[in-house]
């Protein structure tokens, strides 16, 4: 049973991490007080725009470290801009977020499938290599954490933790945050404090555009290797785990993580002996189940902000 764990366990945080990072974007943005449905295109479009930089580098620099990071700047850069469409329509015109969100999704999907193939003629774009695991040195010598937690690492596996570490500092121990929060919880109030409700909404938004579209090249510079459109509803996966995890930075990294052992379970229940005696089809269904349930019995108690998908109107109280 250990032996399985120690193998199962580095993928599965592999797997996390996409979701992590994703599922922060979101808490700033409802933080603000606007939901973001539009997180699975947003990571498609980081997803496409990290597998297009890189890419097109390797062709120039084969085998330089730096392609990578600049692939995920481009990601998170372009995934912030797009995401200023949702920002625009939910803000400025108070449309219904779920709709401009849901809107997201469809022209992000449509649009990087007919670029990339006219750029390919299939659609794909493969990349020659990403980010290679490597084990932390004495770390992953620690005896039972050690070979969970610090071995088969991936560089963009220490920068979502720190993004984790600064975000949640950035929330609750700054200006910034409060002020945040407060757009999210009470905006008029806010307004009446001198804080300029619509902008730290757009912020919100795009750190949750950005921080998607890290998401979706993760996924590309990690386990994938080419960009196709499609991440697997991943985006709304994040928002389980942002409502699981009550809207906190803790709650999410344990909300993600189960999302992210037990999807890992059930890819790979069929080729390891101790799993395959279970269905496949229940192992994978089982995290959603279970979220299904947790919500049913913490909805009484649910920490959602107070104005989270209300339209701001400075001169409604």
């Amino acid at each position: 049973m250990w032996t399985t764990l120690e193998q199962i366990f580095p993928y599965a945080i592999v797997f996390t991490i996409p979701l992590l990072i994703t599922a922060l974007g979101a808490l700033f943005s409802e933080r603000s007080g606007v939901v973001n449905i539009g997180l699975d295109g947003l990571m498609i479009v980081g997803s496409f725009t990290g597998a297009f930089v890189v890419s097109k580098l390797q062709e120039h620099y084969q085998g330089s470290w730096w392609v990578l990071w600049v692939g995920l700047l481009a990601a998170a850069v372009v995934s912030a801009l797009f995401s200023m469409l949702h920002a625009f329509a939910s803000i400025n015109l108070s449309a219904n977020q779920i709709i401009s969100g849901t809107a997201i999704n469809m022209i992000a999907g449509a649009l990087t499938i007919f670029l990339a193939r006219n750029m390919t003629g299939s659609g794909n774009i493969r990349i020659t290599q990403g980010f290679l695991p490597f084990d932390i040195p004495v770390l992953s010598k620690i005896p039972i954490i050690g070979p969970l937690f610090f071995t088969k690492m991936y560089a963009s596996t220490l920068l979502v933790v720190i993004i984790l570490l600064l975000s949640t500092f950035l929330l609750y121990k700054t200006p910034f945050g409060l002020r945040l929060r407060s757009c999210g919880e009470h905006p008029h109030a806010a307004e009446a404090a001198g804080i300029h409700v619509r902008s730290m909404r757009y912020i919100g938004v795009m750190i949750s555009g950005a921080f998607a579209g890290l998401g979706g090249a993760t996924i590309l510079l990690t386990y994938s290797g080419e960009f196709t459109g499609n991440v697997a509803g991943l985006g709304f996966l994040a928002l389980a785990s942002l409502i699981f995890g009550q809207w906190k930075p803790m709650g999410i990294l344990l909300a993600t993580l189960f999302f992210g052992f037990a999807s890992t379970v059930a890819n790979v229940s069929q080729v390891i002996p101790s799993l395959a005696v279970f269905p496949p089809v229940i192992l994978k269904i089982l995290p959603y189940v279970v979220t299904l349930i947790a919500l049913v019995i913490f909805s009484k108690s649910s920490n959602a902000p107070k104005a989270v998908g209300e339209p701001f109107d400075s001169g409604k109280r």
